[in-house]
């Protein structure tokens, strides 16, 4: 296992080496300046010059690679452009928020999925299956901010049952004299001793977590699905049922037990998708993110903080695919690596 662990690390090196070459590529050959973003659209050739000069974009793309590589290489993510503050500092200001953000997503996506995909397998061929195939279908055709947008006009402006925007009424925390700690809201509120503010955290949470958790939702179910349904024609499945088990034994230790690896497969793949769903959803709802962030240093042509971020991003879908398979061992003994 240790020796499977540290050739799947080494094989993560190339990895981001060819995406850190394609991430510098194509921001640097996106459309715009970012003197003319920084100074401002009156800002003089001279000025601009001198701009670039000082932030080392005069120079040939190669040698800017070259730097930028080797800043990297020595853990220096760089700095923003626009603000001049250091990536890591912003970046773990706004981390919290995301990850908040995407863990209720997945939960959301994992808790109703998954009892979805069992419900439909378990009355396969019936209309229970046909409803939660067209329920997946929406979840999967429905672009996560039209959704975002449908959910706001439904129940923030017609119903007015949940908050649209933010992680928190800001007028409420003030008046409680609510402080951040940690940086994730929902641990902040108990943390301050504060269990209405929880609530409102918590509300406002409920719609973009529904927004981006759909497309998941509904990959995970028709999965769920499809892995009982096979499981479920083995003979082994049908041995048991003949020695006369209970229908929930042959569910709980035969079925949904060899079942789970496709499952958590799919799993671990759907962190990269919240990740990138997160930048469209945290801009629809004015979530404080690292998503919004990025999707702001795209405007004002930010280099460093969007190449940097999307590496995070990639370094974290890394380190979760290998977790996957670390876990097929103990999900299913008779798995070993070579």
């Amino acid at each position: 296992m240790l020796k499977y662990i540290i050739r799947r690390v080494l094989g993560a090196v190339p990895v981001l080496f060819g995406l850190s070459i394609v991430l510098f590529a194509f921001v640097h050959f996106l459309p715009g300046d970012p003197c003319r973003a920084i100074l401002g659209q009156h800002a003089t050739a001279e000025g601009c010059a001198r701009l670039r000069e000082n932030l080392g974009l005069d120079l040939p793309l190669w040698q800017q690679y070259i730097n930028y590589l080797g800043k990297l290489l020595h853990g220096d993510l760089g700095a923003s452009i626009t603000t001049g503050k250091p990536f890591i500092d912003e970046f773990f200001t706004r981390f919290p928020a995301t990850i908040e953000l995407t863990v209720a997503a997945l939960i959301f996506a994992v808790g109703v999925g998954i009892p979805l995909g069992r419900l439909a397998a378990r009355h396969a061929q019936s209309w229970v299956d046909g409803g939660v195939t067209v329920i997946s279908l929406f979840g999967i055709s429905i672009p996560v901010f039209v959704l975002g947008l449908v959910l706001i006009l439904i129940f923030g402006v017609t119903l007015r049952w949940l908050p649209t925007q933010g992680r928190i009424d800001l007028h409420d925390a003030a008046a409680a004299g609510f402080h951040q700690i940690t940086g994730f809201m929902l641990i902040d509120t108990l943390l301050n001793g504060e269990p209405a503010l929880f609530a409102n955290a918590l509300s406002h949470l409920i719609l973009p977590a529904i927004a981006l958790g759909s497309i998941p939702l509904a990959i995970i179910a028709r999965i769920t699905r499809a892995s009982v349904i096979e499981v479920s024609n083995e003979d082994y499945v049908r041995t048991a049922r003949a020695k006369g088990l209970k229908e929930r034994r042959v569910d709980d230790r035969h079925i949904m037990r060899n079942a789970w690896l496709p499952v958590v497969t799919v799993i671990g793949l759907q962190v990269g998708g919240l990740l990138a769903g997160a930048v469209l959803t945290e801009t629809v709802f004015v979530w404080n993110g690292v998503g919004r962030w990025v999707v702001d240093a795209i405007g004002d042509r930010d280099y460093f903080i969007v190449q940097s971020s999307i590496m995070i991003f990639a370094l974290i879908f890394l380190t979760v695919n290998l977790l996957v398979d670390i876990s097929y061992a103990f999900l299913n003994p008779r798995i070993r690596y070579a």
